[in-house]
């Protein structure tokens, strides 16, 4: 829901001084169910242990599914260098015990061969297997970042519609999309973990040959750095929770100042310095946050720092007491350097990586969580696939969008509408007409207890919404733009075989062809300006290539034809070429149509007059004329009202 906030900064003289005060509102929004602050205050040693297993096979499944080859010889080049690693460790040994003792050189150097020998393959397959390691994450990763992107994009057009008009929708998204983001990197860490891990055993398997003594002292030397990692992530991950609603206001700012279809307004209303200065009080917000946390995390790795600086002095006093003492020679001690460094680093960097892996673990969650309910919307409607409506009934409709302050948009609609018939839905703006449209065609469900639609008798809540649609052709108000040949944005893949007549039949209907004849490569022409070999057309252009969509799908599917505002843009002779189409297309289909010119109108078998999401009147265009009042004859002599004020006079 939209929360309400004061704005500290000094107001600018706005004009409105004698206006009731009251807090300014900004662009912030939460929504219920919203858990990230408790998953980020939750983030510590014991739940990283914990999450890490679940974690590493999330992302090795998410892997296997992209990849499966790859990720098994992944897998197979990680395990061999561990091996390798231990064996390179104990050729160090042997290496070590044959140059150190007592005799001549020349016998310790033939006595060193061997494990030397041992040392140096093992290097280099060392070497050549990260590089294999390298080489097959890199060709897995891009796999898992297709995957997941493939998979949300899937998920969020599997949405109600009416999950765009909730604030906690539009954030889940971006949540999820962030999730997705890092499904690469998720992969890197859960590796880096393994190869970690790997590292780790190799090393501690040859110290407890060495002397047991040394493994406590792995622990101790890398507790600190551990825990300090945790705590920075947690730090982190708190400090990107809090700006989150900031940095969602930082992309609206910036989409609506850059974005083309508003860039005339940007200059000509001079609307930049007023915006900017609104997306840098939102940044400085922003870089508060990151700055206190960048000062407390680097606070905590300071005192990591000491400690681990103590650990690693304790662990070596205890190496150089051991060979004081006898217990282990200089060989072994030798050898021992070399484990301990490597066990030192194994256990760093599974503390970092695993602490890193978390917290993408947390992001991935939401991820995940989009996945399955689509963001809390997930379309799931009935199964019975409908034939074209005969008769399409409304009873007792009411339907309000989000927010405390929005009034209901429909209230007690009550409607029949036929097949064969052309009904015309007329209206100020603001009176209900497209929401009406869009639940009629079930874009839109009706709500709880708000009333009821029924195709043939059957709500259309269980009715199979691709189906359905399928029955459905739609000219919205804002119609898309569909960066595709001239030819697709017509029929948008829904043809079977070549689909040439049928999308110029449609075309002709609305003059559409005449548009296209002017392109330079006609109907193969990419109607995306601004890209190779791409046009633009005129307003008017893509007006007639939305309409010539529309016939084209109601040519195919007869069922339910919906046209808001078909012609807003058109020229008078385009205007009459639609509307005489439309006519002839009426039967056997229901088609709705919405017109501010109410003379378009007269066409239509039936009128439907709506007025704050009520239907004050209805009849036929004769009827509703001929009545001395009412919405209708108001509409109707104002625009037929052609009376302007008179030029001035010379005198004047």
């Amino acid at each position: 829901m939209t929360e309400t906030r004061q704005n500290t900064q000094q107001p600018a003289d706005t004009g409105l001084e004698d206006e009731p005060s009251q807090h300014d509102e900004e662009l912030r929004y939460s929504f219920p169910g919203d858990n990230r602050r408790t998953a980020g205050s939750s983030i510590s040693t014991r739940a990283m242990v914990r999450r890490l297993p679940q974690l590493l096979r999330r992302a090795l499944a998410l892997a296997w599914h992209a990849d499966r080859r790859s990720t098994l010889l992944l897998l197979l080049a990680q395990a061999a260098s561990g091996v390798f690693g231990a064996l390179a460790l104990y050729a160090t040994t042997g290496t070590l015990a044959a140059l150190l003792r007592p005799g001549p050189v020349s016998g310790h150097l033939r006595d060193a061969a061997a494990p030397l020998a041992v040392l140096t393959v093992s290097a280099a397959l060392r070497s050549a297997l990260g590089i294999a390691v390298m080489t097959l994450s890199g060709r897995v990763g891009p796999r898992v970042n297709r995957d997941a992107d493939l998979a949300l994009i899937e998920a969020g057009c599997s949405a109600e519609l009416a999950a765009y008009d909730e604030p906690a929708y539009n954030e889940r998204w971006e949540s999820a999309d962030r999730g997705a983001a890092t499904t690469p990197d998720l992969l890197t860490a859960a590796q880096d973990v393994i190869a970690s891990t790997v590292s780790l055993i190799a090393a501690a398997g040859v110290l407890a040959t060495l002397h047991p003594a040394l493994l406590p002292f792995l622990v101790l030397g890398s507790i600190p750095a551990g825990l300090a990692a945790v705590r920075s992530a947690r730090i982190h991950y708190l400090a990107t929770v809090t700006t989150n609603e900031e940095r969602a206001a930082l992309r609206i700012y910036r989409w609506y100042l850059i974005d083309k279809q508003r860039a005339d307004q940007v200059r000509s209303d001079q609307v930049l310095p007023f915006m900017m200065a609104k997306y840098r009080a939102a940044e400085a917000r922003i870089v508060a946050v990151t700055d206190k946390a960048g000062t407390d995390a680097a606070r905590v790795s300071l005192f990591a720092a000491l400690a681990t600086g103590a650990g690693a002095a304790l662990m070596w006093g205890a190496l150089l007491y051991l060979v004081s003492t006898g217990h282990i020679g200089l060989a072994a001690a030798g050898a021992a350097t070399f484990a301990l460094r490597t066990a030192a680093g194994g256990v760093q960097g599974m503390v970092g990586n695993g602490t890193r892996l978390y917290r993408m673990g947390l992001f991935l969650d939401d991820y995940f969580s989009f996945l399955d309910e689509a963001g809390g919307h997930r379309i799931t409607r009935g199964t019975i696939e409908p034939p074209a409506p005969k008769l399409i009934e409304v009873t007792g409709l009411t339907y309000s969008y989000p927010g405390e302050q929005q009034a209901p948009a429909l209230r007690g609609i009550d409607l029949t509408l036929r097949q064969d018939e052309v009904v015309a839905v007329l209206g100020q703006n603001g009176s209900g007409k497209s929401t009406l449209l869009k639940l009629l065609s079930g874009i839109y469900l009706p709500q709880p207890g708000g009333g009821q639609i029924t195709w043939d008798g059957v709500p259309i809540e269980d009715l199979d919404a691709q189906a359905m649609w399928s029955m459905v052709a739609r000219v919205p108000q804002e119609f898309a733009r569909w960066p595709l040949q001239a030819a697709e944005n017509v029929h948008l893949g829904h043809h079977d075989g070549d689909p040439d007549q049928a999308v110029k039949d449609a075309a002709g209907l609305t003059g559409f062809d005449e548009a296209v004849h002017r392109l330079r490569s006609g109907w193969r022409t990419l109607l995306a300006q601004g890209w190779q070999g791409g046009a633009e057309l005129s307003g008017g252009g893509w007006q007639r290539a939305a309409v010539a969509r529309a016939f084209y799908r109601t040519h195919r599917e007869p069922g339910l034809l919906i046209l808001d505002e078909p012609t807003s843009d058109l020229d008078p002779r385009a205007e009459h070429k639609i509307l005489h189409a439309l006519r002839d297309l009426a039967k056997g289909r229901i088609t709705l149509l919405v017109t501010h010119n109410l003379g378009n109108a007269k066409l239509a078998d039936r009128i439907i007059v709506v007025d704050q999401g009520l239907i004050v009147q209805a009849g036929t265009w004769d009827q509703l004329a001929d009545q001395p009042d009412g919405l209708f004859k108001e509409l109707l002599d104002l625009q037929q009202d052609r009376t302007v004020p008179a030029q001035r006079t010379s005198t004047e």
